[in-house]
């Protein structure tokens, strides 16, 4: 019987999958790039990448931890400020934590006493008022410093360099300002003794007394018992040697310190004698004290 059906022949029908579309209508076929694609190679996570803020402060982070671990800011000195670059000291003392104001004042005043009464500054401190703000001054025969409510250090001079570490710890809120003396201030000319580390000049001289004795002893027994050896007369003349240097130590050490004991008093006496501040601190206003602070 013949064959009536109108369909093709399935031998003419094109390969094609289930559901795929030939393109004519204007929907996409299999070579279409679809949505979402791109160019990411296979596997890779289409998540954004962090924020360039995020490196900046692991950065920032990571320097202050390195900052925290070179620098001992409980001895802080003008060497450490002097090394300091200025990414380090951005790092480690951050603008938006200091401490400012009166605040700052009365820390760094704290501060300054307790390391004049330590013999660490030597200057005269005062606070005073200029222009409608108290200020801290100190000064010296040989510089001075003006510290500002905002934390600005100006001046010159040695006590400058001593200021300027002291403020920046005193505006840091981590460090623990110590409550100063009663008996602050810089000593009387005469209370200043001598000299220092009489202790260990006195052990040096048993020391080179012993080391003479046995040297001496050497040199006796050499030539009473007639040694036959060159070796115990050598050994008393490196011993008597020995002595002698360390008796010339001992000297140098007592004149150095009378001479430095000296100029320390001349220097008191200059300050007390001025009946005046130097005449290159720019300071005209007088002291402040602490009923006037009140008001």
């Amino acid at each position: 019987m013949e064959d009536t059906s109108t369909d093709p022949d399935p031998g003419s029908r094109p390969d094609r999958s289930p559901g795929e579309s030939d393109g004519d209508d204007g929907s996409p076929g299999d070579d279409a790039p679809r949505e979402g694609d791109g160019d990411a190679p296979d596997g890779a996570s289409s998540a954004p990448d962090a924020p360039d803020g995020a490196d900046d402060a692991y950065d920032l982070a990571a320097l202050r931890e390195r900052v925290d671990e070179e620098y001992d800011f409980d001895d802080f000195g003008p060497s450490d400020m002097a090394r300091m670059s200025a990414e380090e000291w951005d790092a480690a003392f951050d603008p938006e934590s200091w401490i400012t104001g009166d605040r700052l004042l009365d820390r760094a005043e704290a501060e300054l006493k307790s390391r004049i009464a330590r013999r660490d500054v030597f200057g005269v401190l005062e606070r005073v008022r200029e222009d409608g703000e108290e200020r801290i001054l100190v000064y010296s025969d040989e510089g001075y410093a003006i510290v500002r409510p905002t934390g600005e250090v100006t001046g010159q001079g040695t006590v400058l360099r001593d200021i300027e570490p002291v403020v920046a710890l005193a505006a840091m809120e981590s460090h623990d300002v110590p409550e100063p003396p009663d008996d602050w201030s810089l000593p009387h000319p005469d209370t200043v003794p001598e000299g220092s580390g009489e202790f260990g000049n006195l052990m040096i001289q048993v020391i080179a007394v012993v080391q003479v004795l046995a040297g001496a002893a050497l040199l006796v027994a050499s030539f009473v018992a007639d040694l036959n050896t060159i070796v115990a007369p050598a050994m008393g003349i490196v011993f008597l040697l020995i002595g002698l240097l360390l008796f010339v130590m001992v000297a140098n050490a007592r004149l150095s310190d009378r001479f430095r004991s000296e100029e320390y008093r001349e220097r008191l006496r200059a300050l007390r004698q001025a009946k005046e501040r130097p005449d290159f601190v720019p300071v005209e206003g007088g002291a402040v004290n602490d009923d006037d602070r009140d008001e």
